[in-house]
């Protein structure tokens, strides 16, 4: 059980995060709605230990593992695929998954597998990571992230810039993932996709969360109410 209690996250003296108590469980997609600036990337950078927090606001399994940095979550099993996807300029392909394989835990999601799931990739692992399409890209950014062989999968806009085929093959994969049993966060801006990707949801707004619930049983005017503040 992935859990944050009375998470509160700054950037200098401005407060992002106010108060947030969030839970995952082991193999469950839970989905962070809200608008631009609610909190969404600050938290799941919180989780990833990109951004500075108290060691009693994020607890793994029961133990504290808050204000960590990201080597000591990705060893823990938490993995971010960041926005804009921030694949290394210089390195190929083949060279972005190296480097998470070898810095990642070891697990099912090895290179080779990861060719089998995208062969796509197979005829690109030499190609330098930005001479990809955007859609390439994300699949290579969520596929250097899983061969680090996380528990928790914390995905910020997958979607974004992409076309809607890319989005598919993206989703695809995220839906291999969880067959797989590994959790996935998913910070998606379109709410109708995110609620149908995931069991559960939280909408946030202005760094709290204003509303949660099971996204099958969603009420789509209460979140857009609450989205919006109105």
């Amino acid at each position: 059980m992935l859990r944050t209690t009375q998470l509160n996250a700054f950037y200098g003296l401005f407060q992002a995060l106010f108060g947030v108590d969030l839970n995952v469980a082991p193999g469950e997609t839970v989905a962070l709605v809200g608008s631009n600036g609610a909190g969404k990337t600050t938290l799941l950078c919180s989780l990833a230990g990109a951004i500075s927090t108290t060691r009693l606001a994020i607890h793994l399994n029961g133990q504290p593992v808050g204000n960590s940095n990201e080597i000591e979550q990705i060893a823990r099993g938490i993995a971010l695929v960041p926005e804009g996807r921030r694949l290394f300029a210089s390195l190929t392909v083949h060279e972005n998954l190296l480097l998470s394989e070898r810095n990642g835990r070891s697990g099912p999601w090895t290179i080779a597998r990861i060719l089998e799931e995208l062969p796509v990739l197979k005829r690109l692992l030499e190609r330098p990571s930005t001479t990809l399409s955007g859609g390439q890209q994300q699949l290579v950014a969520i596929a250097r992230s899983l061969v680090a062989n996380p528990d928790y999968l914390l995905c910020d806009e997958v979607s974004l810039g992409l076309s809607p085929l890319a989005v598919d093959d993206v989703y695809s994969l995220l839906a291999k993932v969880r067959r797989a049993g590994t959790a996935i966060i998913l910070v998606e801006q379109n709410v109708g996709r995110a609620l149908t990707e995931s069991d559960r949801y939280y909408c946030l707004r202005k760094g709290q969360i204003v509303l949660h619930g099971i996204s099958a049983q969603a009420d789509r005017q209460a979140i857009a109410a609450a989205y919006f503040g109105v």
